[in-house]
């Protein structure tokens, strides 16, 4: 099944692909690899995700932040691709960081949510190696940001 029908069948709405507010850009490619700057975790009414998880988020919340980095991951890939995803050949890696308490333990179970998300899209072409980092602080107070490499045919 294509990336797309994944899309519709699992009722998935893309966010809109953000221009970057500093001076980089969004996406670039290098031969046949796709560099998607970080993304951070951004709701569905367009609001910031903020927060220290295992304070102001649990893990569940900040899963569900990752997925929403994930999402705009999408988005940044769609629109670097003409909006047609069979341009991708696999999800290379991702790097995540997650803005948690210094005793805060389950970075991997938060970045989860966009690996997962990775997964039921591109299928095992979705399946990436991957880094899940804690920081102490992230830009704009955001609790998740994910970067990504893809792998073009």
């Amino acid at each position: 099944m294509s990336s797309e029908k994944r899309i519709k069948e699992l009722s998935i709405k893309l966010p809109e692909a953000k221009a970057p507010v500093g001076n980089y850009v969004a996406t670039k490619i290098i031969g046949k690899l796709l560099y998607i700057s970080g993304q951070i975790s951004i709701d569905e009414k367009g609001e910031l995700i903020k927060g220290k998880v295992g304070k102001d988020l649990d893990t569940d919340q900040a899963y569900q932040a990752a997925k929403r980095c994930g999402l705009s991951i999408i988005s940044q890939v769609k629109k670097v691709c003409d909006d047609d995803l069979s341009k991708v050949k696999s999800c290379v890696k991702l790097t995540g960081f997650v803005n948690s308490i210094d005793t805060f333990t389950e970075q991997p179970k938060v970045i989860n949510g966009a690996s997962d998300l990775m997964a039921s899209i591109f299928g095992d072409a979705g399946m990436h190696t991957r880094a899940a980092v804690s920081t102490n602080s992230l830009p704009l107070g955001v609790a998740v940001e994910i970067d990504a490499i893809f792998e073009l045919n």
